[in-house]
């Protein structure tokens, strides 16, 4: 034992570069998945926990005020019932933030659907308008426990006494109403009831839903929501963040394996003299191999520790929805368990693909076998002899002739190589598609809600701010979708002779008698593709479109179908535009615009910012820099051991080079374009499948989240050319100086 250890100090002294990069690979790597551990706790479980605790319904069903909601605790299935409870929608004004809201008259602390307060107290028979805020809408409004709400346009005043969970749908600026718990004598003008219904058997959601809309009558429901689209909207983002570092810190763990078994692999090649003398005074087979592979578990087990003790002592302070989410997996039950099993998962996978690459090491005979040194000439190809015959540098042609002629060890460097920059490409292409929606000047800005002005007077406001370049009216509303079980956004915008510039990924906008466009949620729920007929109900009053055209759709998880307004107005003349849509003038603050809007209205107009396709991601392109930043770190390892290898096999050509005329520039040129050669050919395998590779993965991830396929940017040509010049250049830098080294050695020193 103590022969091994000082051998595997001797060795750490002599390979110090080496160890440091993989013990960095490794924490990369394992910090990677910590954080998508993290990202998957926080995207599901606490959800999960509010909707048990609270006993939360699973289904939330809004009807207008004279809804007999009565009849459905007798439906079959239905185990227990909350409410009903009168709601009132209304604006609510914060801290000069606005928000719309519904106000529930509850009353008591309900059994089922149980608010959980985390900070403030529940409602109060001696405080009529005091109310609890749901958390999301707090948060919006910036209100806790003592401030006050105003409700714009009218006398009136809320005092918040609590900020509570609840696991119904979080509150969207724009795009849903804020959950407000109120008593009855604050809800003064009810124009609408809402029934939870907790069921016995959750996976029949969808048929009782559908009897419950038979019950009441398709026109007296407004909106159904499930705890499905609660929890796949508690979910977002987050898990697509989470989806997104765990594939990439699976896909960077193979990379850093593959590293580490080229790094052992060519180390026992370039070390088979002291292998054999290790077994000549004594070392076991079974000694050989053990010592390789706890010399890089120990690598592994070091990064590993580092890793987890970073996330553990930083993870929470690092800003943004990483932190928050690491510091709420570390209050969960599972935190030290995941945190022990990721980190000593991938040691042992790293400790297991190390064991296949040292058992050749055990196979090396106690008798060195001398390898005679060939004479670069020997052998050469019709194609290199031409090319030195036609003038080419000889240190070119010869160092692609050492690449081509040892076809399976280059074959095996430019895998290990292709993983690391292949993923990069995959990366480069995510932070492509996000700034592609971010700074896309299609679509519209700016999104208005009338809540006190007529059309003529909104539009009077609107023009005159000349940041507005054109203002599309419109309609949204609730629509029960065939057989009744979903509601999803039917929205008219545009009119025929000003139609909306909607951002299409599929088909063609629509321009005639019911021509719509969908989102990919809708069709996936409809189970419709673009070109055919749905049908569905608006109030009493069904309404059937043609669907001609699939839209990125960034709200309502994609389940919006639009058309014109013209179009909604041929059943119902008089239906009044409720919404504008606004398209600013290149370069325009939308916020500077909205605040401009709200002040001209006198607050009579609710102004949002349009959701973009890809405003969740932006923490990506953080998780996306700290990715590519690994990947190099990886990349970096395999080239370090492939230059290592070439600069060694190099040495026993070196007599022979010298013989022939070579100075030890050019020597010292043979390793540098090998080394050149095998990073452009890795850099080609990389492009050429990373980039369809990038679209598909990213097709996957639009399709999961509503916004569909065809979403996917490809990187422009200037970067991709900026990407294969860097690595090229780089590693014909970290290849040079080893080999000018080993060029000037005397000529002794090449026979030892």
């Amino acid at each position: 034992m103590r022969a091994l250890t000082r051998w595997a100090r001797a060795d750490l002294r002599r390979h110090r570069g080496e160890a440091l990069f993989l013990v960095l690979a490794t924490v990369g790597i394992v910090g990677s998945l910590l954080l998508a551990t993290a990202l998957f706790a926080y995207a599901t479980n606490p959800w999960q926990r509010v909707f048990t605790r609270s006993d939360a319904p699973h289904v939330w069903i809004h009807t207008g005020a004279a809804a007999q909601t009565g009849r459905l605790a007798d439906l079959h299935g239905v185990d227990a019932v909350a409410g009903p409870y009168p709601t009132e929608s209304v604006t609510l004004l914060a801290h000069g933030t606005r928000a719309s809201a519904e106000l529930r008259a509850t009353g008591r602390l309900p059994s089922v659907g149980r608010p959980l307060l985390t900070s403030g107290r529940w409602l109060s028979a001696t405080e009529p308008d005091g109310v609890v805020l749901e958390s999301s809408l707090a948060a919006a409004l910036l209100a806790g426990p003592g401030d006050t709400v105003t409700l714009p346009g009218t006398a009136r005043t809320l005092t918040v006494l609590g900020v509570a969970d609840s696991a119904e749908p979080r509150y969207g600026r724009g795009e849903r109403p804020g959950l407000v718990w109120a008593s009855p004598a604050a809800v003064r003008a009810p124009d609408g009831q809402v029934t939870g219904l907790r069921l016995t058997d959750p996976d029949g959601t969808d048929y009782l839903v559908q009897r419950a809309v038979t019950v009441l009558g398709a026109g007296a429901v407004d909106e159904v929501s499930t705890w499905r689209q609660a929890r796949t909207q508690a979910q977002g983002d987050n898990r697509l963040l989470g989806q997104v570092l765990g594939l990439f810190g699976l896909a960077a763990l193979l990379a850093a394996c593959l590293a580490v078994h080229g790094a052992i692999a060519t180390r026992v090649r370039n070390h088979l003299r002291d292998i054999a003398v290790l077994k000549a005074i004594g070392f076991t087979p079974g000694q050989v191999v053990r010592v390789f592979v706890l010399q890089h578990l120990a690598y592994a087990l070091l990064g590993a520790v580092v890793a987890a003790s970073l996330v553990q002592g930083l993870g929470s302070r690092v800003p943004g929805r990483i932190g928050e989410a690491v510091g709420i997996w570390r209050m969960l039950p599972g935190y030290a368990t995941g945190l022990l099993t990721v980190s000593a998962g991938t040691v042992l996978f790293i400790g297991a693909t190390t064991a296949l690459a040292a058992w050749r090491a055990g196979r090396v005979p106690p008798v060195p076998v001398p390898r005679p040194a060939a004479s670069p000439g020997t052998g050469l190809s019709a194609l290199a002899r031409a090319a030195l015959g036609r003038g080419l540098p000889p240190a070119l042609v010869l160092g692609a002739h050492r690449v081509l002629s040892r076809r399976p060890r280059s074959l095996a460097t430019v895998a290990r190589l292709t993983l690391p920059l292949l993923l990069t490409v995959v990366a480069l292409s995510t932070w492509s598609t996000i700034d592609r929606f971010r700074d896309d000047p299609a679509g519209t800005a700016l999104t208005v809600h009338s809540a006190g002005l007529g059309e003529a007077q909104t539009r009077a406001v609107l023009r005159g701010d000349p940041r507005i370049t054109a203002v599309y009216p419109g309609v949204e509303v609730s629509a029960l979708v065939p057989g009744q079980t979903a509601t999803i956004a039917l929205r008219g915008a545009g009119t025929d002779r000003e139609p909306y510039p909607y951002r299409l990924a599929e088909g063609r906008a629509p321009h005639g008698l019911d021509e719509a466009v969908a989102g990919q949620g809708l069709l996936d729920l409809l189970q419709v593709r673009v070109g055919d007929w749905v049908r569905m109900t608006v109030g009493a009053h069904p309404q059937i479109l043609h669907i001609v055209g699939r839209s990125v759709e960034a709200e309502n998880n994609g389940r919006v179908i639009s058309t014109s307004l013209d179009n909604l107005r041929a059943n119902d003349p008089q239906l009044p535009a409720s919404r504008y849509e606004l398209r600013l003038a290149p370069g325009a603050d939308p916020d500077a615009v909205a605040a401009a809007v709200t002040d001209r209205s006198g607050g009579r107009l609710d102004v949002y910012t349009v959701a973009r396709p890809a405003g969740g991601l932006t923490a990506l392109r953080h998780v996306v820099a700290g990715l590519i930043a690994i990947l190099a770190f990886i990349g970096l390892v395999e080239l370090l051991t492939s230059i290592g290898a070439a600069v060694r096999e190099g040495e026993r050509e070196l007599l022979a080079l010298k013989a022939i005329g070579l100075s030890p520039r050019q020597i010292s040129g043979i390793t540098v374009a090998a080394t050149v050669c095998t990073v452009l050919a890795a850099n080609a395998v990389a492009l050429l499948a990373g980039l369809p590779l990038a679209r598909w993965l990213i097709d996957v991830q639009g399709r999961s989240t509503g916004l569909g396929t065809g979403l996917a940017q490809t990187p422009p040509a200037a970067l991709l050319a900026l990407f294969v010049l860097t690595a090229t250049a780089g590693a014909a830098v970290l290849a040079a100086l080893p080999a000018a080294r080993a060029a000037h050695r005397h000529r002794a020193d090449a026979t030892g």
